[in-house]
């Protein structure tokens, strides 16, 4: 379901904030009244997650963004805008996935698509790890974390073929669902 109203939003268990820029996004949630309702949304416990841009907007603080640049929050972490370069520096690079849902310490090949990504400079203390860059000069970057009910990559995981992230976020929308 394509959300762009404030009664849309009270019809989901869960949001997808795609990839695309991130501070058109906030400027079209603010023009058709969704921000604060969203706002609100994800700070009462909605499981949300958010790709590339998705993830800009799920930061508490950011790098790099305009003057007057607004993001939703929830996540506890600080992220760089295009930190990667622009978009025709996109790559695709091996990550070290970690387990998803902790049972385990398991460390798993995961290939990201980046397109004029965000990466993540720091993080607050109930902030898990997900995903880091394995090799390159970008080695150890943070792309992907986890806080409660809010999931955040800096790639594309629907650019390739393997559902690990988006399985994983459906499953955190159900368990939420059954609550």
């Amino acid at each position: 379901m394509t959300v762009r109203r404030p009664s849309e939003l009270d019809r989901i268990d869960g949001l997808v904030i795609p990839g695309g820029e991130s501070t058109t996004i906030a400027k079209l949630a603010r023009t058709f009244d969704l921000f604060e309702p969203l706002r609100q949304r994800i700070k009462a416990g909605m499981p949300t997650y958010g790709s590339c841009a998705g993830m800009i907007l799920l930061a508490d603080r950011i790098v790099d963004g305009t003057a007057d640049q607004e993001t939703f929050g929830g996540i506890d972490m600080l992220v760089r805008r295009n930190a990667f370069g622009r978009q025709v520096e996109s790559f695709e690079s091996p990550l070290e996935l970690h387990d998803l849902d902790d049972s385990a310490p398991v460390r798993l090949p995961y290939k990201g698509v980046f397109i004029r990504a965000p990466w993540v400079e720091s993080v607050g203390p109930d902030v898990v790890t997900v995903a880091s860059i394995s090799s390159g000069t970008a080695a150890g970057r943070i792309v992907a974390v986890r806080q409660g009910h809010l999931l955040a990559t800096s790639f594309h995981p629907e650019l390739t073929g393997d559902v690990r992230i988006h399985a994983y976020f459906a499953a955190m929308v159900a368990r939420q669902s059954e609550s």
